[in-house]
């Protein structure tokens, strides 16, 4: 009897002390071990860590007019904590759900199973980022993954304690959020955000008015467009796309940031995005803020200067409108060509830096409404979205003969005083015999004429002549090295195009017979059709090159980049070199002296245009086929001032059906450009920029 008490008071002895030392360890833990990570918190109380999603630099045009901004913004979160350690959250959620429905504001809701019955997955929508979640989601709820979405709305309704009295509506809803909220405990996805940039002040007092524990106003910001001009080049921003993610997490993003997708935005985004902060925010039971510091301060992105001139694109887009409009409504004669005119682009560049001063393509649209405007906008006639200057690529009919003239004369083919009589039809060859467009249109000839003269009225039949005895190898070296069916160095997206070559010929048809690159090609790339293929972009670049006596620069539309303060300057233009094409003075003297006539002297095709126009101006139009229905397409290029080169212009209109009318767009350009005094230092700080 004595042992069994002596035995029981061991036993009681033991596991006393084993408690004592558990609970020893613990204190000894959380006071200790633990002390840096819960210094500061209080019982009831808890600390949570926000992303601050910091400010997005500025895109401005070169004279300092801001383009993009920020305006200010208003998130609702919920945090978890406070909502949960209230009496009724999922009463408290049924609330909010509702009143976010009279107020017919859209709340964040990943939950891939449609609002209503028959419930069924909405997987194939979500995204495979979204649907990993989800995956994850049902796996921490041992959940078998081939579950049907009206079973799963049971067990989450089970999972969640859903009232049974609950409409299908609201239990939808309200799991919805409890979804999001889930996913929270067991993922790195940042605090869950109800609703984003709410403009609204009232619904922010009516939806506060709840009183909902946990939500909480979160000041953010949102891109504001100060132009409605230069949609296309400006660009937009979004949020990541699953098959984006893999690239940015590395670059420290949060999964929900808001990114560069098209445009400026996208091509500078890694100078305009700045570094997020983390905000550590400590809450009682309430949801009642204690305190908040940042761990990590918030740092905005750097400011865009670019190189286009907002008043300059204005211009350009203007009346690149007003012209296709008008063409569309009376056509170029009496026939009635040009009233199918669809779209056109106009692109201005500096030809001494290679600065891109103006990039317009009609039809346009607004970026402030691109979300709201979308589906209209992709089904829309025309393609509105079609960045034409960049993307789309075009036959330059006779803006090609520059081209033509220098491969001829640079290598001794013929000189500037070379003759060719126009005989109206081309026959050289027994299979091909072209006419000069003169010739078609009214049965008459050019007659005699050397290269210069051939320029000013654009004679197919002399380049005809002049190709053929050239040949397609020298003429495809020399339009590569202006820049024709070649990057242009542009920061944004852009097509290449292609030039006519037996290279090319086999890329573009299947069909082996078609392959053949023939004479008749020859002949035909000499006045800038059978494959040549090149957008308003490049037009631009090798009317530059031309006016720079063959030196080519890198396109761009960067100007300078500086600090988010604006103290500093982080980078600034420098001209680069793309390619130098060593012209001879006999072929430059040729063909300047052609572009000259064509504005300078009657007869000329830009005659009309700039007959009187006090700045001399030089210019070749083009009328180009393409192979479809409708009207020809129609361009032109010209620089000025033609003793001095500063600005070129290249303007494409589809379906245009003539050139020379184009050069009043031109007009209204140089008019702008040289009425204004150009001063790149707008945006200087005191003692910072030189």
């Amino acid at each position: 009897m004595t042992y069994n008490l002596r035995l029981r008071i061991g036993l009681f002895l033991t596991v006393f002390g084993l408690l004592i030392g558990l609970y020893t360890y613990r204190l000894i833990r959380l006071q200790v071990v633990d002390a840096p990570k819960n210094a500061g918190q209080t019982v009831g109380t808890f600390t949570y860590d926000t992303r601050v999603t910091a400010a997005r630099g500025e895109i401005l045009d070169r004279n300092g007019n801001v383009l993009i901004s920020n305006r200010a913004s208003y998130n609702l979160i919920l945090i978890n904590y406070a909502l949960f350690n209230s009496p009724n959250p999922n009463e408290s959620l049924r609330r909010l759900v509702n009143l976010c429905r009279e107020l017919d504001v859209d709340y964040t809701d990943h939950l891939p199973i449609t609002d209503s019955k028959p419930f069924e997955y909405t997987t194939d929508a979500a995204g495979d980022t979204w649907n990993g979640y989800f995956r994850r989601f049902l796996k921490e709820n041992n959940w078998d993954s081939d579950v049907s979405a009206a079973q799963l709305i049971k067990l989450m309704r089970s999972r969640f304690r859903i009232p049974n009295d609950w409409s299908d509506e609201d239990v939808r809803g309200v799991l919805g959020l409890r979804y999001e909220l889930d996913l929270r405990n067991y993922t790195a996805l940042s605090t869950y955000t109800l609703l984003s940039d709410i403009e609204d002040t009232s619904q922010i007092t009516e939806l506060t008015e709840l009183n909902i524990p946990g939500m909480q106003v979160q000041a953010s910001t949102v891109r504001e467009y100060n132009t409605t001009y230069a949609a296309h080049i400006l660009g937009r921003t979004g949020a990541i796309f699953a098959e984006e993610w893999d690239d940015y997490k590395d670059k420290g993003y949060s999964m929900d940031a808001y990114v560069g997708k098209q445009g400026m935005e996208l091509a500078f985004e890694e100078e305009l995005h700045g570094t997020d902060g983390i905000l550590r925010t400590t809450v009682d039971r309430e949801g009642n803020i204690i305190s908040q510091r940042y761990v990590v301060e918030p740092k905005a992105g750097s400011n865009v200067e670019t190189t286009i001139d907002i008043n300059l694109q204005m211009t350009a887009e203007e009346v690149l409108k007003d012209y296709i409009l008008n063409l569309r409504a009376n056509g170029v004669n009496e026939a009635g060509d040009g009233k199918d005119a669809e779209g056109g682009a106009v692109v201005v560049l500096d030809i001494k830096t290679g600065a891109v001063l103006a990039c317009a393509s009609y039809p346009t649209y607004d970026l402030a409404n691109f979300s709201r405007d979308f589906k209209e906008l992709s089904e829309a006639e025309n393609a509105p979205l079609l960045n034409r200057a960049l993307n789309q690529i075009y036959p330059p009919g006779s803006t090609y003969k520059m081209c033509t003239s220098i491969a001829a004369i640079n290598n001794g083919i013929i000189s500037p005083l070379t003759t060719i009589e126009d005989k109206g039809i081309y026959d050289y060859y027994e299979g091909y015999q072209p006419a000069c467009s003169l010739w078609t249109s009214s049965k008459l000839t050019h007659g005699v004429i050397n290269c210069a003269q051939a320029l000013k009225v654009s004679c197919n039949y002399f380049f005809y002549e002049v190709g053929r005895l050239t040949g397609w190898r020298l003429m495809d070296e020399t339009a590569k090295t202006l820049g024709l069916g070649e990057p242009t160095g542009v920061e944004l997206d852009e097509v290449t195009g292609y030039r006519a070559n037996p290279e090319t010929k086999k890329k573009v048809y299947l069909d082996p017979s078609l392959q053949v690159f023939t004479d008749g090609d020859t002949i035909s790339m000499a006045i800038g059709q059978s494959e040549n293929r090149f957008t308003p972009m490049q037009m631009a670049v090798y009317t530059a090159a031309l006016a720079n006596h063959g030196v080519r620069y890198k396109a761009t539309f960067l100007n300078r980049i500086i600090s988010p303060d604006y103290q500093d300057l982080v980078y600034e233009l420098k001209p680069t070199v793309a390619a130098r094409l060593e012209i001879s003075e006999d072929a430059y003297e040729t063909y300047t002296l052609g572009m000259h006539m064509v504005t300078s002297e009657p007869g000329g095709s830009g005659y009309k245009v700039f007959g009187d126009y006090e700045i001399p101006v030089a210019a070749k139009t083009g009328t180009a086929q393409h192979g479809g229905e409708g009207s020809d397409h129609a361009a032109y290029v010209c620089y000025a001032p033609f003793d001095d080169p500063q600005i070129a212009v290249a303007i494409y209109v589809e379906k245009g059906a003539q050139g020379g009318a184009l050069g009043n767009i031109a007009r209204a350009i140089f008019d702008v450009y040289f009425a204004t005094e150009y001063e790149n230092d707008t945006v200087k700080a005191e003692n910072s920029l030189n």
